[in-house]
Order: C-alpha cells, then structure tokens, then sequence
C-alpha cells in the first residue's frame, strides 16, 4: 500500500522548496540588471555569441559555481549552476520563483527523484544530480536575444 505522505507529487513539491531554500550567494535575479564592473570575486562578465550574451561566473558558499547569462543591454536571462549544493534559486529566479514552485507542485509523477524539468511560459527551470554533484539551469525563454537558444545556456 502506498503512503500517501510521500506520493511523487509531494516529492517532487518537496524537492522544489528545497531547492528554492538552499543557500548560496546571489547577487541578482533574472531579469534584473548584471552590473558591468567585477563581482566580488573579482570576475567581469565575458562576451558571448559575438556580443549576444555576457556571461559572469562566481561560486557561491557552498561551493557551487553559477554561470549568469546577460543581453548585450546588461539583463539577467539565464543561469546555470554545479557543484556540490544546490544554488539559492529563491535568489536567483527572484520574482519568477512562484511560477517555477506552481509548476513544480503541478508535474506528473514520474517517480524521477533526482531530477526535473519545470517549463513555465515565463521560466525554464531544469535540475538534477545525485548529493555533491547538483546540475541545472534556469532561463527566461521570452528574453533569448536572436541567435540565442536554451542550448547555449550551461
């Protein structure tokens, strides 16, 4: 007989918070702005895709290094994270972190527990991998500049 405590529904609604409450470092938020000057660990953002995306890399506390994707006009549209923590994604999903926890509580059970694909039509949210070896993205679909695609997000 199952238990109805732990459904995969409520797994994976689990999961999400989770995620959405691990701790890390952020310093902005999807479609916020990426500051031009050096982050605190001293990195300036890199020109991507003939000037198409700036991309700034930082490793938060828990040693999970987070790749933040801007437009050439300085706008936060995608993140990709690894390492051995999940990243805040409260934090870094900012105002579209209730569009990804509404869409991770509304998945089917698939019985996946180490990973998921949450696609909203404001936000991609994709996460995984085993403890210490955490993997994801997160992007906002509408905002991929020409030439762009989720492919070059990682």
């Amino acid at each position: 007989m199952r238990n109805p405590r732990f459904s995969p529904t409520f797994t994976a609604s689990a999961m999400a918070f989770i995620v959405l409450c691990a701790s890390a470092d952020a310093q902005a938020q999807l479609g916020g702005a990426m500051p031009l000057a050096a982050n605190s660990t001293g990195a300036a953002p890199k020109t991507l895709l003939n000037g198409a995306l700036r991309l700034r890399t930082s490793t938060d506390a828990g040693n999970t290094t987070i790749n933040e994707y801007a437009t050439n006009t300085g706008q936060i549209i995608a993140y990709a994270w690894e390492g051995p923590t999940m990243p805040n994604l409260r934090a870094l999903l900012g105002k579209y972190a209730d569009s990804y926890l509404n869409g991770a509580a509304a998945l089917p059970p698939d019985g996946n527990l180490h990973a998921s694909r949450v696609v909203r039509a404001d936000v991609v949210v994709e996460s995984g991998g085993p403890m210490r070896g955490y993997v994801g993205r997160a992007w906002l679909p509408a905002a991929l500049p020409p030439g762009v695609t989720a492919d070059d997000i990682r």
